[in-house]
């Protein structure tokens, strides 16, 4: 054993002989500095006779050297970050959860939408879209969602593999609604979702847990979060499955009819270690693969993907922040006629790639500036192989490829600035975005050539801003304003690739326009006590070409952009902590519409499909001792439109969860879920009377087991 213990203070020599024998070689170099090269015993009396007098002598000799200290994270936040509508998700809310899902905790933030109600077992992964701040419409996402930087949704559909995300592995989540592209990148129109992955801080050394539900259906999830010098690695790993409920109702349901059968699996590894005092190396990567069966047997998909990233964080005078990534994703649906319950659609494979990276400094330019400066890319490419099928006879009639490219490179200056009580903040980006390598290959079932089109490539510059002031007027009072635009470029698939949901079928289109946001807000942050905060936020958006789903006739739709949405409204979210009681709780109200003149000037003055007016969430907390909790969340939905035309409503929604967590030894917890305990019908899909349900009353119990 070799051990460098460094200089020797002076008054060593002549406390060793109190230290009484050590059967160690002390071996004293010229310059006062000696090494243990053996060591068989050394008692704990000598180290401590030993301690003492050494500490003394060489604390005035030498200043103490600060630790190295790893976090994991992205450089912190701007002073300026308050001027936007943020809230933040901790980790003890994500963890107790009644589903254990990120979209039911997502969905405590009021405002928060996918396309359908569904979560992540019972949808098509397709329609996983998430937006904000009521600018949905189609089933892409519309809201940025990071992972530890990284952007995971689907460079093809836009869909985020919400099942890869397990709330488990995550410390915390911040969501900025509106707020710009800034340094986020293209396509944060809606607002942005950070996710932070959780470090050895927050887990145990070796973790899990293992729960059933009374439909026999499992989940399980483990992780390990050993230290290893100044660095750690987490690897955690997830799998659930079950034979899933019943979305169709009883009085609908015929032989092909299925449950929502799912079985999805998640896996990650992720090491953090120290280059310098100031550097650090993040290496991350993410592995998951999802199967899912909706409506009818046989109506299978499946989502898988791949990505790894690596990312170095500075913390000195010159911060900064560079990171890479790469992601491999694939997609597989199946649809079935509601008719003959036959195959009619077999979209075999959507490999997508895409490859990117950032780069940000901020440079040491005085104690009231954070100035940062950066630039950001991202390549992407898509490919779908479908093959359509006679509902009548089940042969196949075509054999179809789609897709493309698409790439944005941009860059970007912010400064934030505290003037006493007040800080500013502005910022502005350029991208350069191109879409290129259009097609659309169709053979017929003979293998004659039926369509061969190449579309025109397109690229274009856009300029982009924005700003806020936040006015701290006392401890207790802080005013905020804040105004900005964002651009995002339509994907390949509501570019390329139509789709049907029996019996209705949605048309692509490649002269589909970028869309271009422009919002504003205000707003108010109260803490009248330490215990009590209160946010309110009043705010304005408008999406000039938004993409929508729009109707041609009874069965068709085409993707189209219309003049805008345009969504006005309040959000408010609350925080009050009692001692051991925690009540936390967001509104959201809209009035969100659409802007539509020729010949689509049907929709003009509608609102968007499936977005809700209201949406609100409650969660009262108590934790009458340390590592117990028990949770209660309220949650409710009001009605929306399943299309454009407003025929079709899905009803409101009010549903309560239940959390109990209860220590059965040091090292195990007894975990108790429900959720939607009153059994709420929940309608998640209506097409002239054809309706989905969503998640019925489940309960689980299980066991969570933690060794630190």
């Amino acid at each position: 054993m070799r051990v460098w213990l460094g200089h020797v203070p002076a008054a060593l020599p002549a406390a060793l002989p109190q230290a009484g024998p050590t059967a160690a070689a002390l071996l004293f170099a010229p310059a006062g500095k000696f090494e243990i090269t053996t060591m068989r015993y050394l008692t704990a009396t000598a180290f401590l006779a030993l301690a003492p007098a050494a500490h003394a002598a060489d604390e005035a000799d030498a200043p103490p050297r600060e630790p190295i200290v790893v976090t994991g994270t992205g450089l912190s936040e701007g002073p300026a970050t308050p001027a936007y509508d943020v809230q933040r998700i901790e980790r003890e809310a994500l963890v107790s959860s009644a589903s254990g899902r990120i979209e039911d905790v997502l969905s405590s933030v009021a405002g928060f939408q996918q396309f359908r109600r569904s979560d992540s077992r019972a949808s098509n992964p397709s329609n996983q879209g998430v937006t904000l701040r009521a600018l949905g419409g189609n089933a892409s996402s519309r809201a940025q969602v990071l992972l530890d930087g990284v952007p995971v949704g689907n460079p093809f559909f836009g869909y985020i593999p919400l099942s890869a995300l397990s709330p488990d592995r995550l410390s915390a989540v911040r969501v900025t609604r509106g707020g710009g592209m800034g340094a986020f990148g293209s396509g944060a129109v809606s607002g942005t979702i950070e996710l932070e992955s959780a470090g050895p801080d927050e887990l145990a050394v070796i973790g899990g847990q293992a729960l059933v539900n009374d439909r026999g259906e499992t989940q399980a999830s483990a992780t390990l979060a050993p230290r290893l010098g100044q660095g750690f690695v987490v690897a955690g790993v997830q799998w659930d499955r079950g034979k899933g409920f019943w979305t169709t109702p009883e009085d609908q349901r015929v032989p092909a009819s299925a449950r929502a059968r799912y079985e999805s699996w998640s896996a990650s590894l992720r090491a953090v270690a120290p280059l310098t005092d100031t550097v650090e190396v993040q290496a991350s990567g993410l592995a998951y693969d999802d199967h899912r069966t909706l409506r009818f047997h046989g109506a299978d998909s499946t989502s898988s993907g791949q990505q790894g990233s690596l990312r170095l964080v500075g913390r000195g005078d010159w911060q900064f922040d560079v990171l890479g990534f790469v992601q491999a994703q694939d997609f597989s649906n199946v649809v079935i006629s509601a008719t003959s319950y036959r195959k009619t659609l077999d979209q075999a494979k959507t490999p997508t790639l895409a490859v990117g990276g950032k780069a940000e400094v901020r440079p040491p330019i005085g104690p009231d500036h954070v100035l940062r400066i950066g630039t950001d890319i991202k390549l992407s490419r898509g490919n779908l192989v479908e093959m359509p099928y006679n509902a009548g006879t089940g042969a196949r009639t075509a054999f179809r490829r789609a897709g493309g490219r698409q790439s944005d490179l941009g860059i970007y200056v912010e400064d934030d600035w505290t003037v006493g009580r007040l800080v500013l903040t502005a910022g502005g980006r350029l991208d350069r975005w191109t879409i290129r390598d259009g097609y659309y290959h169709e053979l017929a079932a003979s293998g004659a050539v039926a369509q061969d089109t190449r579309f025109a490539d397109r690229d274009g510059w856009s300029g982009n801003a924005r700003g806020g002031v936040v006015w701290n007027a006392s401890s207790a009072v802080s005013l905020r304003a804040a105004a900005y635009t964002g651009l995002r470029l339509p994907t390949l698939n509501e570019l390329y690739r139509p789709f049907v949901v029996f019996p209705i079928t949605t048309r692509a289109n490649a002269d589909l326009k970028p869309e271009r946001l422009r919002g504003f807000e205000a707003g108010v942050d109260l803490r009248p006590v330490p215990e009590w905060q209160l946010s309110l936020t009043a705010f304005d958006n408008r999406l000039k070409d938004a993409v929508a789903n729009v109707t041609l006739d009874a069965t068709t739709r085409e993707r189209q952009n219309v003049d805008a949405i345009h969504a006005r409204g309040l959000e408010a979210s609350t925080e009050i902590r009692l001692g051991q009681v925690d009540l936390s709780g967001s509104l959201s109200w809209t009035d969100a519409e659409v802007k539509a003149r020729g010949v689509q000037s049907a929709l003009d003055g509608l609102r968007p499909a499936q977005v809700p007016k209201l949406a609100a969430s409650a969660t009262l907390a108590w934790t009458p001792v340390e590592d117990w909790r028990l949770a209660a969340t309220l949650r409710h939905t009001g009605a929306q439109f399943e299309d454009d035309l407003e025929t079709d409503v899905l009803p409101a929604a009010t549903t309560l969860d239940l959390y109990a967590q209860v220590p059965v030894t040091g090292f195990a917890w007894l975990v108790l879920r429900a959720e939607n305990l009153t059994d709420e019908t929940i309608v998640t899909r209506n097409a002239g009377g054809s309706l989905d349900l969503g998640q019925p009353r489940t309960l689980w119990a299980g066991l969570r087991l933690g060794l630190r």
